[in-house]
């Protein structure tokens, strides 16, 4: 698989003419808006996965989003994005409403024990939040049946994000579709694009299997399919995004698709923006308005 609409000759083509000018030295406001050309609204949501921003604050990272126009976040227990402990996710919260930041998922949150207590908090970190899927890092299918009886209770979807060839249960979203596929319908898969690929999985053709079991995508760019190292900006790569989006809206995907920029943790922006100008631009050229 390769991604013929590069970044190049996108720009060269003139379909993303306001990404030409990005720098890390400039955030140029055409390149960070939604598409306002004619077309349909998009059938594809773009969202953010706060574990790029890691390395920087809530505030910090509502400051970044303002700058992207971005709205809609995948948040992580990580810094003070969304603390567990239910005073501060309640400050955590409070802040997101105001800067009008919407969360749609929560994760990787891990499942290390197979105990309705532990299970139970997570559920309820979510409730509180108003969360209706949680991105679940490391379920053991020993644990999953334990999983279902709280997806029922609460009505929370579960998405597995599986992690590749290091991930010692769930290399590829179809080892993920094997294990549920007789569960409840609300327990799926979270398909991270890059960790799919280095499993050797075509992720067109995953997309298509699992289905109305998709409730999160986490979308990245690698040069070298077999390399973890090799991330680069959205566009920069060989990820067919532009088939990633056609299989999505041909498999009517309601979810969203997050960006999850792992490279460059002290200086991310340039490589986020790059990376949003290029998405809102396949979808431009796909003929879509983008809203997000």
């Amino acid at each position: 698989m390769t991604n013929t609409l590069s970044r190049r000759s996108f720009v060269q083509s003139g379909a993303l003419l306001a990404a030409a000018g990005i720098t890390s030295n400039a955030l140029p406001s055409l390149a960070l808006q939604p598409s306002h050309a004619a077309g349909a609204p998009s059938p594809i949501q773009l969202g953010l996965a706060s574990y790029t921003f890691r390395n920087f604050t809530r505030a910090q990272m509502i400051g970044f989003m303002k700058q992207l126009n971005v709205t809609e976040l995948n948040v992580k227990d990580t810094k003070d994005h969304l603390p567990m402990d239910p005073a501060e996710e309640s400050k955590a919260l409070a802040d997101y409403t105001a800067a009008g930041i919407k969360l749609h998922a929560a994760g990787a949150i891990y499942f290390a024990k197979d105990e309705d207590a532990d299970i139970r908090s997570k559920f309820e970190y979510c409730k509180r939040a108003g969360i209706s899927v949680i991105v679940a890092g490391d379920p053991a299918p020993d644990t999953l049946p334990r999983v279902e009886k709280f997806v029922k209770e609460y009505d929370i979807r579960i998405a597995i994000h599986n992690h590749g060839p290091e991930d010692k249960l769930w290399h590829s979203p179809l080892d993920i579709l094997k294990a549920v596929k007789n569960m409840d319908p609300r327990i799926g898969c979270c398909i991270d694009v890059g960790h799919t690929v280095r499993a050797g999985t075509d992720v067109v053709q995953a997309i298509h299997e699992v289905g109305p079991r998709l409730f999160n995508v986490h979308m990245k760019d690698l040069t070298n399919f077999e390399s973890k190292e090799s991330q680069v900006a959205v566009g920069d790569g060989i990820m067919p995004v532009r088939g990633i989006f056609e299989a999505l809206i041909k498999t009517k995907y309601k979810g969203f698709v997050d960006l999850e920029y792992e490279v460059h943790a002290d200086d991310p922006m340039p490589g986020v923006i790059a990376s949003f100008s290029y998405m809102r631009g396949v979808l431009a050229g796909m003929g879509y308005l983008t809203h997000g």
